[in-house]
């Protein structure tokens, strides 16, 4: 890898840090954010579902502006707005100021997150990809080292504000590093931005998920509840007639008629839905249930970034070497089964016995997921795609997140009044199977490349 690239490596990696240390550093911060702004449940669910509802809503326009005006452009936009969003929520006075600032946030992060990767597909090609995204990836992950236990000790010493103040002066680095990255070479000028369909998008995804966080408080019958569902679904019906005849969708279906694009999207569906809800009712969990500090939490996972580190590159590498198929089918597996050992996970645990098996397992699955994932998407839809490609797989993921999160916060919780220990062990048991279920989807749907297969 020449100098050229490794420069491109360690801006798009900077910059897609900074979307997984919000991701991950949050969660760890809703607790205290909860006894300094108020709220129950419902709020804390919106701190993190504004943000997944933007960027996973708006993701795949991010994506397509990526291949209008170039990824390096586009990049370089998505870490500037993501750092001003930061401070903001930094700032804001109440719980709904910082639920809307969050989503102004998701905003900024589905410039930058689509863009990071086709950056990437751009100027890397064959195993060498392969590599560069396990990189991306692995390295990536640190940030979920570096988020919880930095913020959580900082929230202990200051304020959970600092969990946003962290992210402004890795987007100033990040800044300073895109603007010397050279511009793209391909361009599509001709294309429009489907703006129509962004609305819709959203539209819809919202009201599904304000249907399902308030299902609990108000029940099946109240019209916020049954408005929102039906009100959502419509939308999003409306949304894929639209994106079937508008002649620059966000979303373009044609994408779908390749089987492994397919199928990796509804594996990544079932698994990061899954991985999404893991981590948010585990860090209230431990927090709230088993006594943690915010400090404390974010030790408790260290061993889960540091074994992804560890696997990520390689197995991106691997999987394209040798195939995709046994990455994406045993990885869930793995992983699922771990998180499946937490249901009777007691709320005075013992750390070493009842927490750490389940976290290494579910690291090592995953370690063996992610990566793989991600260079099945790229290398299907092919260069020519990649933003719109990379827009969709992490369009997918966050929504993913989004609904999960909201579905099982049903089951979970006590009548909207908070998570008990029997919720936890409930949310972990549905969790643990919708993971092994992406395991199975790409099990009998992933088939590798022929290429791959004739050696």
């Amino acid at each position: 890898m020449g100098a050229s690239t490794r420069f491109t490596l360690l801006a798009t990696i900077l910059g897609s840090s900074i979307v997984f240390i919000d991701s991950t550093v949050v969660n760890v911060a809703l607790p205290p954010i909860q006894h300094d702004l108020g709220g129950g449940l419902a709020a804390q669910q919106w701190i993190v579902s504004a943000y997944l509802l933007t960027l996973g809503s708006l993701i795949l326009v991010g994506g397509s502006l990526g291949d209008i005006f170039g990824a390096v452009r586009v990049f370089s936009l998505g870490v500037t707005t993501f750092g001003v969003t930061s401070a903001l929520c930094a700032l804001a006075p109440t719980a709904n100021t910082l639920i809307v600032f969050r989503g102004l946030q998701g905003v900024a992060g589905a410039l930058l997150t689509p863009a990071s990767l086709a950056v990437i597909t751009g100027r890397f090609s064959g195993t060498e990809r392969g590599a560069a995204i396990g990189t991306w990836t692995a390295w990536s992950g640190i940030s979920t080292v570096v988020g919880p236990l930095l913020g959580g000790w900082l929230i202990e010493v200051w304020s959970w504000r600092v969990v946003f103040l962290l992210n402004i002066p890795v987007a100033a680095v990040t800044l300073a590093l895109a603007l010397r990255l050279p511009p793209d070479d391909e361009r599509r000028s001709r294309a429009r931005v489907d703006v129509v369909g962004g609305l819709l998008c959203a539209t819809g995804l919202g009201g599904i998920v304000v249907g399902f966080i308030e299902q609990p408080a108000r029940g099946w019958g109240d019209p916020l509840v049954a408005g929102g569902l039906a009100g959502g679904a419509l939308l999003l019906a409306v949304f894929v007639a639209w994106e079937r005849r508008y002649p620059h969708p966000m979303l373009p279906l044609r994408l779908f008629r390749r089987r492994n694009f397919t199928v990796t999207n509804v594996e990544t569906l079932a698994v990061y839905g899954g991985l999404s809800a893991w981590g948010f009712f585990l860090a209230l969990f431990l927090q709230q249930l088993a006594g943690y500090s915010p400090l404390r939490a974010g030790l408790a996972t260290l061993p889960v970034t540091l074994v992804l580190f560890l696997i990520s590159r390689y197995s991106g590498l691997l999987s394209m070497r040798y195939g995709p198929r046994l990455f994406m089918a045993l990885g869930p597996l793995i992983a699922g089964a771990s998180i499946l050992a937490l249901v009777r996970v007691p709320v005075h645990l013992d750390y070493w016995r009842d927490l750490l098996p389940p976290l290494v397992g579910f690291a090592i699955g995953l370690g063996l997921t992610v990566a793989p994932l991600t260079t099945t998407v790229l290398s299907d839809a092919g260069p020519r795609d990649a933003g719109v490609a990379s827009g969709v797989s992490n369009a997918v993921a966050r929504v993913a997140g989004l609904v999960a999160i909201a579905v099982v916060g049903i089951a979970a919780s006590s009548g909207g009044k908070g998570l008990t220990t029997h919720g936890f062990h409930v949310a972990m048991a549905i969790t643990g199977v919708l993971v092994c279920i992406g395991g199975l989807i790409g099990a009998a749907g992933i088939r590798n490349p022929r290429r791959l297969s004739a050696r």
